[in-house]
């Protein structure tokens, strides 16, 4: 069975997660249930990053130990993530044990290669990315992503030769562009590659909230060394069996694209000098927007998908995100488009497909579906939508895997207009007619069920459920390709028609 290895970037828990952390959650687990459909033995890894300055100031805010702090933080993320569907296989803290070990086992082959020495950084320090900027990169003294003023630092700190690994990464994202992706994420990338590297520092000598440096217990390490190291020690490493052995090198980080020269230019550089094999692909998403502005707290535009999720289920918020904000690129929210996808997608579309269907079934033939095969025009269509759907979620573009499985609804829709079931019930010389009809939307609902199961899997259930389909949708597989699955079987009593997504009256 090949494997797929699949990461999101950890989280700063300082603040509970907004609308914009769940979409690299949410798309990360469309992926990873993807994968599994597929055949993959997937291991999807999340977790939270805690050796910040500022999980340090929130806990100070509210009278408690960083630790005491973190632990209540880590309840609410997972509490979070699990509302919102999100089925990673494990949750890694930086303040694990694991974790420490992985860090220091790394940090001791580098420095083994030669590549850490002792130096005094001075420069501009963002306690807000956790970074330092060179002065260049500043717009008028400020964080480029915060906008906040920063001041100059002056600090004696262990540096990483960084600027030893250019040519070698650059040589490697030539042999291997999925190595960043997309192909925008990936030319800044070598725009700055090709700018020159400096060496960075990789401890800071200020705090003792941090895990020790290993040669110099007057420092820590610098937050974001520690942190890229997550995605190994959440293997095992440095064990080289295990799960390390049979997962790693990861086939997919994906993180946003404000973070994209840590993971592709410092993880890389890293691992090189380690001595530990690349992640196979780097994907850098856009960002989600609130009506065309950045999500800010002091803008107050923040938008907490547990107020969706709670309110209208935390499908419609997944497959708003998933449909409306590729990951190549920025999407922007508003209540107003969300409003107008739930009621004509979901509810209109898919939610109406589901509840005539079944209430036909039950109203024109007790519940039970007749032996037959399914319209050949609409299992023409079936097929064609699978092939497209798994090109598109294959390339990592969610919305054309959306866009395959809305092949299917619109065309059983028009195929329930066409043939006017509820015409052919009056005449007793059509039943035939009518059992295969019937029969195909069924079929048709299978593979919505199938396909939008990475997506909005709560829903899919509840139609995979009701027509009564064996195995359980998790253990299922995709068909070989041109092939369906086996239909629904005949002469079972499905499930009681109910909303799918019951309209949202503004």
């Amino acid at each position: 069975m090949p494997k797929f290895y699949l990461t999101t970037a950890i989280d700063y828990v300082n603040n509970i997660p907004h609308v914009g952390t769940a979409y690299e959650k949410i798309a990360a687990d469309a992926i990873a249930r993807y994968k599994r459909l597929a055949g993959f033995d997937t291991r999807f890894l999340m977790g939270n990053d805690e050796h910040s300055t500022n999980v340090v100031k929130a806990a100070r805010e509210q009278g408690l130990d960083p630790k005491e702090y973190c632990d209540r933080m880590e309840v609410v993320f997972r509490d979070v993530w699990k509302r919102l569907d999100i089925s990673y296989d494990d949750f890694i803290r930086t303040t694990e044990p694991r974790h420490i070990r992985g860090v220091q086992a790394l940090f001791e082959k580098i420095a083994a290669a030669g590549d850490i020495y002792k130096g005094k950084y001075e420069g501009y320090y963002c306690v807000g990315c956790e970074r330092f900027y060179p002065e260049k990169d500043l717009v008028d003294k400020k964080c480029p992503i915060h906008q906040t003023v920063l001041e100059r630092l002056s600090e004696d700190n262990y540096f990483f030769k960084l600027s030893k690994y250019g040519p070698p990464l650059l040589r490697h994202i030539r042999e291997h562009p999925e190595f960043i992706i997309p192909e925008i994420r990936r030319n800044e990338i070598v725009n700055v590659i090709e700018g020159g590297l400096e060496d960075i520092s990789v401890s800071r000598s200020s705090g003792a909230w941090g895990i020790p440096f290993p040669i110099d217990s007057g420092q820590t390490v610098y937050v974001w060394f520690d942190a890229l190291i997550n995605y190994i020690s959440g293997v095992g490493y440095p064990e080289s069996n295990g799960l390390f052995s049979r997962y790693w090198p990861a086939d997919l980080h994906v993180i946003g694209k404000d973070i994209t020269r840590f993971h592709c230019v410092i993880w890389p550089a890293m691992l090189m000098s380690a001595g530990v094999p690349l992640p196979h692909s780097v994907l850098g998403h856009g960002w989600v927007h609130f009506q065309g502005e950045k999500l800010s707290k002091s803008l107050g535009n923040i938008v907490n998908p547990l107020e969706v999720a709670d309110r209208w289920g935390a499908d419609s918020l997944r497959y708003y995100l998933l449909k409306e904000v590729p990951l190549s690129r920025d999407g922007d929210f508003t209540w107003d488009l969300f409003i107008q996808r739930y009621n004509s997608d979901l509810a209109n579309d898919w939610g109406n497909l589901f509840t005539r269907t079944i209430s036909m079934v039950h109203r024109y033939r007790a519940g039970k579906l007749a032996p037959g095969a399914a319209e050949e025009d609409l299992t023409s269509v079936i097929a064609g939508a699978i092939r497209n759907y798994r090109a598109a979620v294959d390339r990592y573009e969610l919305e054309g895997g959306i866009e395959a499985a809305w092949e299917i609804i619109r065309r059983a829709n028009r195929l329930v207009e066409e043939r006017a079931p509820w015409n052919l019930a009056k005449d007793p010389a059509r039943a035939a007619d009518l059992d295969r009809l019937l029969g195909s939307l069924a079929v048709a609902l299978q593979h919505t069920a199938l396909l939008l199961y990475p997506i909005m899997p709560a829903k899919a259930h509840v139609v995979w459920e009701t027509l009564r389909l064996t195995p359980a949708l998790e253990q299922a597989r995709f068909p070989a390709d041109g092939a369906l699955l086996p239909p629904p079987p005949a002469g079972t009593v499905l499930g009681e028609s109910q909303p799918l997504f019951p309209r949202i009256e503004r």
